[in-house]
This record gives structure tokens, sequence and C-alpha cells, in this order.
């Protein structure tokens, strides 16, 4: 099986489902702000290649890597109202939300 068999070429294609829970308000607009920043790039063909291009991406929208020993920061592009309005919960994004895009990519890229 290709990765055009499953019908999965492009890097927002990985974005859907979206999950739920959130760690912090700001989290689904980073995740919906990544969606659109990859949108039309081809999927690499490793594993460990779309999670660089994840953390790179990452590291331009919210501008630390994902990978900072902080827990979260906030960034006021993603402030949509809300007591954590803005805030990013790093660690969210580090023990769940990349491993989830991670596991997504391994399934289509891995028969």
């Amino acid at each position: 099986m290709t990765r055009s068999d499953v019908g999965v070429s492009d890097m927002a294609d990985l974005f859907d489902p979206e999950p739920s829970p959130w760690g912090l308000r700001g989290d689904p607009h980073v995740w919906r702000a990544l969606r659109e920043h990859l949108a039309g790039k081809e999927v690499p063909v490793s594993v460990d290649e779309v999670l660089s291009l994840l953390r790179e991406s990452f590291s331009v929208l919210v501008g630390v890597d994902v990978g900072h020993p902080m827990s979260s920061v906030y960034r006021e592009q993603y402030a949509h109202g809300g007591m954590s309005s803005g805030m990013v919960c790093l660690d969210t994004w580090r023990d769940r939300l990349m491993p989830l895009l991670a596991e997504r990519a391994r399934t289509l890229l891995e028969p």
C-alpha cells in the first residue's frame, strides 16, 4: 500500500480529526494554524522527517521549540477568549499531540 492508495499525501490531512481534550485554550488554535501552515506540503517519506517538519513548523508558529522545558507559553495570536486564552501547553504538545501526529504518519507510511 502506498500513500496514494490511502488518499493522503498532504501534511494537513494528518490533522483530521482534531483531538480532544486539549491542554490549554491556545492549543486548538495552534493545531489549526499548523494544519494551515502545512497545507499543500507532501508528507515526507519517514516518520522522523514528518516529526522534524512538525517541530520546525511549530517553532515558526509558536516562537519556541516544542522541546523547551517550559510547560506552557502565552502567544497573543492564539488568544480568543477564556481564562487560559492564548496559552499553549508545551507539555501537551510534547506528550500527546506530537506523538499523535507521528502515529498518524506512521500508520500512513508503514504498511
